[in-house]
């Protein structure tokens, strides 16, 4: 079985895995191994794409109503042909 470990842990995050570890009934150790473990084989869909996935976790809210931007006219494009562009 493979080994990790883990450096420069701040000392909240430290506290809240304790917290969390003592409130599992579980070791600090096992409690980062249960995160870990239920994080990396939750159930997603790759196929899923990205606009998907936020409609479906937004849609059982209400989804979000956003006002339309403002439309403006296209601005000319800069022109770099004078001498202070050239080298």
């Amino acid at each position: 079985m493979a080994s990790l470990s883990i450096r420069n842990l701040d000392e909240t995050t430290k506290k809240r895995l304790r917290v969390r570890a003592a409130e599992n009934g579980r070791s600090m150790e096992e409690e980062a191994r249960a995160i870990l473990r239920s994080t990396l084989t939750a159930d997603s869909d790759p196929s899923e794409s990205f606009g998907a996935a936020i409609r479906r976790i937004v849609e059982p809210v209400g989804g979000v109503e956003l006002e339309p931007l403002p439309r403006e006219p296209v601005r000319e494009p800069p022109d770099f042909s004078s001498e202070e562009f050239s080298s």
